[in-house]
């Protein structure tokens, strides 16, 4: 009765909503239509690499011998790749630089959600905020551009609000319908009122004490890193000449024939892989990147005062039971007052973020307090029978969100909510800000600004509705035909289809024989993963030109899994090695070494990945705080491989007992399982290191320990001389 009587009392309010914002949403329709139909008048855009892309060598012969580009944009992330397909389309000559690799840093470690941001729209309601209104209502429309532009990429996620208390059905109700209303004829679905059992049904691990009931809104999801390629190889399709690993070394200055004014005309860059530097000459230089905003601006004019104000965000990764297949969660008001994401994301569960002030860095590592308090405000939300560990934590990342101040207002302490573009004296172009949601919308407004300044000759923009790469021939049952013509699995094949959309053909293509029954093609990177050995040889046509760029951006696996990603990696670096030429030891600048990639590509695994502090939870320092019983128990287990009482086991020992099992493990494998908990790093488990390995268990610090898995597994088998499983996965013991 209770639960009718606060839905009944939302309905007088949501009318007046309804009314008050009803004429913007059809003049807002109307103005979209409008648009859509220009774009499609247009026709069809020259696609002049419409099948191969060009080589990064190509690209880079492309940027160093053109006389002058109409536009160079600096920057490889979302608002700069969104930049230069914005300019390529208009028909103007078009180049693009990027220190590290495309979406190495902000657009690769974000939420993963393409949002119009609902606690935008409260503020906005709450302070009759109408610049935040508009902000709101501009990423709402991207949204719904973006779901549409790349179907293979991205879906609508249905996200629940938990309701503890009577009287915030309808405060956040009228809240979220607010939301679909703005939306307009550009909402993903009606959100709904749930019951407290069909929450629970939907959400079983849901805390249910004091649950009154929640609400599902729509929100989208995307895979970040894959949509940011996208969006620059459409560009580089359209005739963009793009280049990773290319740095400013320093911008290029010309007098202006008229003022006498310096004035910006291009960069001189150095490609990082070979050493090689190289003028490239532009008539307008756009300054897209992200943290490092101030940095180039300082290249303009040492006087200039910085705009960034960075901010880190971490997120973590852990197994998808946390969470339903296909049902997100928000925490609308933290501890601290944050708001925290726990959602379903390539079939593990992400939550995050935080919002802590930051330095600026290329390289940002995600802190233990950060990653604690994630796990405390996901513990407050799940079912106290869900144990939430931080030995589940299986990757964490911080990525650095640039808040900027605008230097137009007088007030430049004052952040700014939204984005800014700037033109300095020399004609600079900065765009700062903003969200990855409207990377589009930014872009547009940028190359807008610099056709004015510089008097380029150029149309309209055009991406609205521009279908970015693999997303044209697309379909929700592409899969089945990857299955049916190649004999992939079907997981992989699902997996190409979602990452590829309709180029994952030329991956399937590439992929090796197996050699077994089935599937007929496909050699996984590991096992627990979709991922295959043909789309490292993909990546490499995508301008992949690490192991990192790998792991990281073209597949999402350490992202998702440090230990996995670190276990693929030897393969990877022996296929890019074969197709790159590298050495085994580094020999001169333009060539690779297999050695320096595994070693740079493990460090990033360890820092910023989030291995390190993975793996700090098992440390010399662990305290062994066990009951003389546990101790006992652990030191029974313990010499059933140590026959000799020698107080140490070597893999020796295992292969022994594993032996009687009529067990067999890779040698590699067990010297891998081993070293997991050598602190001594002297190849041998001592009784100290594997009582504080059960006693790490027994916290939660750690959740999969192979070593303790297969010890207590074999112990069983021992005695019941059955069948023993070894499976990393496995949880507790």
């Amino acid at each position: 009765m209770a639960f009718r009587k606060a839905v009944k009392g939302t309905l007088i309010g949501g009318g007046a909503v309804a009314t008050a914002f009803g004429l913007s949403q059809f003049f807002e329709y109307r103005k979209n239509q409008a648009r859509l139909a220009y774009v499609e008048a247009q026709g069809e855009l020259k696609v002049p690499f419409k099948d191969a892309l060009p080589t990064r060598e190509e690209q880079l012969s492309t940027l160093r011998n053109t006389e002058e580009f109409d536009v160079l944009v600096v920057g490889g992330g979302a608002t700069g790749s969104g930049c230069a397909l914005d300019a390529v389309t208009r028909n103007l000559k078009t180049a693009l630089v990027e220190r590290s690799d495309f979406s190495s840093g902000t657009s690769s470690r974000s939420t993963k959600l393409i949002h119009g941001g609902v606690r935008y729209l409260q503020k906005a309601i709450m302070k009759l905020d109408y610049e935040q209104y508009m902000m709101v209502k501009e990423a709402l429309h991207e949204r719904a551009n973006l779901l549409n532009i790349a179907p293979h990429l991205s879906a609508p996620l249905p996200i629940m609000l938990p309701v503890y208390k009577w009287w915030q059905l309808p405060y956040y109700w009228a809240g979220i319908k607010m939301y679909d209303l703005v939306a307009g004829s550009q909402c993903l679905k009606s959100s709904y009122i749930l019951s407290k059992s069909k929450a629970l049904e939907l959400f079983p691990m849901l805390k249910k004490d004091k649950l009154v009931g929640a609400i599902v809104y729509y929100d989208g999801q995307h895979n970040d890193a894959r949509m940011n390629l996208a969006i620059t190889l459409t560009a580089a399709r359209h005739g963009a000449a793009i280049a990773n690993y290319t740095e400013v070394v320093h911008l290029l200055k010309k007098p202006d024939p008229k003022t006498g004014q310096e004035k910006v005309c291009g960069a001189h860059c150095r490609d990082i892989i070979t050493g090689q530097e190289f003028d490239i000459r532009a008539k307008c230089v756009i300054n897209a990147t992200g943290p490092f905003t101030d940095s180039l601006r300082k290249m303009d004019s040492q006087k200039t005062a910085n705009i960034c104000q960075p901010s880190a965000g971490v997120h973590i990764v852990i197994p998808g039971y946390y969470s339903p297949d296909n049902m997100g969660l928000l925490d609308p008001a933290t501890s601290d007052g944050r708001v925290i994401f726990f959602l379903p994301w390539e079939k593990m569960t992400i939550a995050g973020t935080t919002d802590t002030p930051t330095e600026v860095t290329a390289h940002p590592i995600p802190l233990e307090d950060d990653i604690n308090f994630i796990l405390s405000e996901v513990r407050n939300y799940l079912s106290p029978d869900v144990e939430v560990r931080r030995g589940d934590v299986l990757a964490a990342w911080s990525g650095i969100r640039p808040l900027v101040t605008d230097p137009n207002s007088k007030d430049t302490q004052s952040i700014c909510r939204n984005h800014i573009v700037n033109i300095s004296d020399s004609g600079l172009v900065t765009i700062a800000g903003g969200k990855w949601t409207t990377y589009r919308s930014m872009a547009e407004e940028t190359l807008d600004a610099a056709i004015k300044a510089h008097n380029l000759s150029a149309g309209p923009s055009r991406t609205v509705g521009l279908m970015l790469d693999g997303g044209k021939d697309w379909t929700p049952t592409l899969y089945i035909r990857l299955v049916q013509d190649y004999g992939l699995e079907n997981e992989v094949a699902q997996h190409l289809a979602a990452t590829y959309g309709g180029r994952s053909f030329e991956v399937a293509k590439m992929a090796q024989v197996t050699g077994k029954r089935w599937p007929i093609v496909g050699k996984r990177l590991v096992s627990e993963f979709p991922y295959i050995e043909s789309e490292v040889q993909y990546a490499i046509k995508e301008y992949a030109c690490t192991a990192i760029d790998v792991i990281a951006r073209r597949t999402r696996l350490g992202f998702l899994n440090v230990q996995a990603a670190d276990e693929a990696l030897p393969r990877i670096v022996e296929i890019m090695g074969k197709e790159l030429q590298w050495t085994e030891q580094k020999k001169n600048l333009s060539v690779g070494s297999n050695i320096e990639e595994l070693e740079a590509a493990k460090k990033f695994l360890h820092l910023e990945m989030g291995y390190k502090a993975r793996s700090e939870q098992l440390s010399k320092a662990t305290e062994i705080s066990l009951t003389a019983q546990e101790i006992a128990r652990y030191k029974k287990r313990f010499y059933k491989f140590d026959k000799e009482s020698k107080g140490f086991i070597t893999t020796v020992d295992v292969q022994q007992v594993l032996e009687k099992l009529s067990i067999h493990i890779d040698e590699n494998a067990l010297h891998e399982i081993l070293n997991e908990v050598d602190l001594n790093k002297n190849g041998q488990v001592e009784l100290d290191e594997f009582l504080q390995l059960m006693c790490a268990v027994q916290r939660g610090q750690i959740s999969d320990s192979r070593l303790a898995i297969l010890m207590k597994t074999a112990e069983e088998g021992l005695d019941l001389r059955g069948p023993v499983s070894v499976d990393r996965s496995g949880g507790g013991v």
